[in-house]
């Protein structure tokens, strides 16, 4: 069996999927994307491609990495690591189709039966918050997920903290105590921020508080750990275990978030989580993105024994124009019962890509990019 042929596909909201086809017919696929940057990753996959993979033998996905990896003198980052994730996850489709096995089979067995969820609400600037939880609770989920803040100034007002700190109250008391919540700071927080934002939302327990600054400045989550019992999770903006390697080492970090599409796929998350559970750190992989990747999440979290939760896009308020399920022959693989989702029984990624849909939509212009935000002095506001 040699790599015979790929294409790649740009489709709405702000995905790319890589399909990997072999001599004997068997297709893998792949979700190689950084969000607002698949253009440039969609180069960077074929150039991979072309130079390391194509007429050799799909099944040696650990010599693939490495060379696709070390072959490059400069390396790493959200770019390469990204295009190195998508044919990483599609290299792992193919051997689980050959083999007629999920991958988290090849890669040791199942360490559970299923895989809890949280659900998103709000949005970048989250607003009825309590209304929404409610509605998602009853829908069957039991840990919820929404942005701290809008923009925040360095130093910002009592009125900023406040507005934070009523937000959380007002979707725990919707949802009571036996919901979890998680909140995003999404890097917009500086460190005094931080340390003042969880100070005001302990007492209402969130389940962690995500990326409380910015992943250059990882060195002042100590710090901001003293402040606080709330659980620090952070990660979506790593992509190697070599990234990850200091943040463990710190002590600061309950919870770490490598994206399966960004973190060099399923083999580096692998290692990543291995590395994670040797300093009693969890893991719960970011995943706002498309099914290939919930797909490529969900077998890694079935074989790794310190995974927490999953993230997962459904209904997220990125997703106007299509959804996960809108690029499955079989959305009910993606079905959740009591916040939980099974896992899957289908070889390789356990999905039914429909190629179909995906070259439909295709043909519409993709063109996301997230939002610039600016404070009103008129500088540039993390979003």
């Amino acid at each position: 069996m040699q790599i015979t042929d790929y294409e790649l596909f740009e489709v709405p909201p702000r995905w790319l999927f890589l399909k990997l086809t072999t001599s004997d017919g068997t297709v893998g696929w792949g979700e190689p994307v950084v969000e607002g940057r698949a253009k440039t990753v969609r180069s960077a996959v074929e150039e991979l491609l072309d130079n390391y993979l194509l007429g050799e033998d799909p099944a040696r996905i650990e010599d693939h990495w490495q060379r696709m990896y070390r072959g490059g003198f400069y390396r790493g980052g959200p770019i390469l690591m990204s295009a190195i994730a998508g044919i990483d996850q599609a290299l792992w489709d193919i051997k689980g189709k050959r083999y007629d096995a999920p991958v988290f089979e090849l890669l040791g067995g199942r360490a559970r039966d299923r895989i809890r969820v949280y659900q998103w609400i709000g949005g970048d600037r989250p607003e009825e918050v309590g209304e929404a939880a409610a509605k998602k609770v009853d829908a069957g989920f039991t840990a919820l997920k929404m942005n701290a803040t809008a923009e925040l100034q360095r130093i910002d007002s009592p009125d900023t903290v406040a507005a934070a700190r009523d937000r959380l109250a007002e979707v725990r008391d919707a949802v009571g105590d036996d919901v979890d919540i998680g909140v995003d700071f999404h890097g917009r927080v500086s460190k005094p921020m931080a340390k003042r934002l969880a100070k005001a939302l302990e007492p209402y327990e969130p389940m962690f508080i995500e990326e409380p600054v910015l992943p250059e400045h990882n060195d002042a989550l100590p710090e901001i750990a003293q402040h606080t019992t709330i659980p620090i999770a952070t990660g979506e903006r790593m992509f190697s275990r070599w990234d990850f390697k200091p943040l463990l080492e710190s002590g600061a970090v309950d919870l770490i978030q490598p994206d399966l599409s960004h973190a060099g796929g399923i083999t580096e998350v692998k290692k990543i989580a291995g590395m994670a559970e040797t300093y009693d750190v969890a893991i719960a992989p970011h995943c706002p993105l498309g099914p290939i990747a919930l797909a490529s999440c969900i077998q890694v979290d079935a074989c790794t024994p310190n995974t927490l939760i999953q993230e997962q896009s459904l209904d997220i308020h990125y997703n106007k124009t299509s959804d996960v399920l809108d690029y499955l022959a079989k959305p009910d693989i993606f079905e959740y019962d009591d916040g939980y989702v099974s896992l899957p029984d289908d070889p390789g990624l356990g999905i039914d890509v429909d190629e179909a849909a995906v070259r439909e939509r295709s043909q519409q212009d993709v063109n996301w990019h997230n939002p610039v935000w600016k404070h009103e002095d008129g500088s540039v506001a993390e979003w």
